[in-house]
């Protein structure tokens, strides 16, 4: 089936140029915030207009997909994130900074939607689970994204000039796949009959969000808080301690690169079980035996078990019986989004009450949160012989 594989590609690599694209801006924040002079707490405010520039776009792109062509909202939204990512140090005016970091994020939120409602068309075609090969795609990008920022930044190369070259390379590469992208859109599906079968999709609309949320607030906390805790807590070097994310990410990566074989044997249900389940030992491990082998095979652990946490989620938002899949999505990738609010400034302030041990076990109580949640939806799915969550 040459014209579904090639649509699958091309939603690939939409995820990597996502990805590849905002690691290369992120791996240049030291040089940012010496561009605007500012300290750490402004650069953390700007940074937060990220989040809530995606909050923003996320429900008003679910709403337009269910009227226009998405694989227009994603090439379009593709190429305007393209766009504002190297206007950010357009003037050292912190203002101006904050605007393009809000709609960088806007329109990343309105990729993120649109693309994963793509994702879900390529998995229906394909008759099988495959959302996770989109989000290793992303991960693998943020990876190599990373590895060229820093590249840059080593040999003291400008930011704008860098992150100008990085963004028209992406810019070209989603110009050159918007055809195939289009010429495979399917019709968007029509609403599922029956009164009864409507009126169950807002529950479990509600059950994979709150699961999309513990499973998000989770990865944002490792990302933030484990080369914390290393140093902090384990009492290891910061250079040492920063492989604490290494090990976390190559984590989430492996998984996501072989989630989907994994959940073509064992089944959706049991790979969330086992999957959260994975998650709460590794960091019970890391939060109960402090020395640096056990925080990172704790941290390890995480990021397997979560890995394939959020691609479940979008898969089954964008699968339920009745409900577009980019507005499915759009729910369940705004209210799981929050997580990225609530755990940095929760983690912080039980961190400074009680130390930081205390602070992730907010996380590790999530990741409980998360087990009850996905047997409800277990449940429910059962009962409505939805699809997505079987």
């Amino acid at each position: 089936m040459p014209r579904i594989s090639s649509y699958r590609l091309a939603i690939v690599l939409v995820f990597f140029a996502n990805g590849f694209l905002y690691a290369n801006c992120t791996a240049r924040l030291p040089e940012l915030k010496d561009y605007f002079n500012i300290p750490d707490g402004v650069l953390g405010t700007m940074l937060f207009g990220v989040a809530i520039g995606a909050l923003a776009a996320m429900p008003l792109t679910g709403w337009l997909a269910t009227r226009y062509n998405s694989g227009k909202l994603m090439i379009g939204s593709g190429i305007l994130f393209c766009l504002m990512v190297p206007l950010i140090p357009l003037s050292p005016n912190v203002w101006i900074g904050r605007t393009f970091f809000l709609l960088t994020g806007f329109f990343s939120g309105a990729m993120d939607i649109t693309m994963n409602g793509q994702a879900v068309f390529v998995e229906r075609a394909y008759g099988r689970t495959i959302m996770s090969s989109f989000h290793a795609a992303f991960s693998i990008g943020m990876a190599l994204g990373a590895g060229s920022g820093a590249l840059f930044a080593r040999y003291h190369y400008a930011v704008g000039p860098h992150l100008w070259v990085m963004a028209l390379g992406c810019i070209a590469l989603l110009a050159a796949l918007g055809p195939t992208v289009l010429r495979s859109q399917p019709a968007t599906p029509a609403p599922a009959a029956g009164k009864g079968r409507l009126r169950k999709v807002p529950l479990l609309i509600w059950l994979i969000a709150i699961i999309g949320f513990c499973g998000m607030t989770g990865e944002g906390s490792m990302v933030d808080w484990s080369a914390i805790y290393l140093h902090s807590v384990v009492g290891q070097s910061k250079a040492f301690s920063a492989l604490g994310v290494g090990a976390f990410a190559t984590a989430m990566t492996i998984g996501r690169l072989f989630g989907d074989r994994l959940i073509g044997i064992i089944g959706k249900q049991t790979m969330l079980f086992a999957s959260c389940i994975t998650a709460i030992a590794g960091l019970a491990t890391a939060l109960l035996f402090v020395s640096p082998w056990t925080a990172f095979a704790g941290f390890f652990a995480v990021g397997l078990g979560l890995s394939n946490i959020v691609p479940i989620a979008y898969s089954a938002a964008g699968n339920l019986p009745g409900l577009d899949p980019a507005a499915g999505i759009a729910i369940a990738g705004a209210i799981g989004y929050s997580g990225f609010f609530v755990s940095p400034p929760t983690i912080g302030y039980l961190a400074d009450g009680f130390g930081l041990r205390i602070g992730l076990c907010f996380v590790l109580a999530l990741l409980l949160v998360m087990l009850g949640f996905i047997g409800l939806l277990t449940r429910r799915g059962r009962e409505t012989r939805a699809g997505a969550v079987q």
